[in-house]
């Protein structure tokens, strides 16, 4: 699996987390503990080891977030 495109999974990863978003920032957490770790790394997510459930956005993961959201997972108009 040398040809992965790490950035892209980070980014559906994102996107996805976009659909939980709750309490204005949080979203469950149920996704691949290595992308949690990248965009975290990446300044995207707080750390996502913690005892809650759900990993809270950064400002910049917020728009982020929205954006791959939009242009991964809804029909062009």
């Amino acid at each position: 699996m040398d040809d992965v495109d790490i950035d892209r999974i980070d980014d559906a990863v994102l996107g996805l987390l976009w659909l939980t978003v709750h309490d204005e920032r949080r979203a469950w957490r149920g996704h691949d503990w290595d992308a949690l770790d990248r965009l975290h790394r990446k300044g995207l997510i707080a750390d996502p080891v913690n005892k809650a459930k759900s990993v809270v956005l950064t400002d910049e993961g917020l728009k982020r977030a929205e954006e791959l959201f939009q242009i991964l997972f809804t029909s062009p108009k």
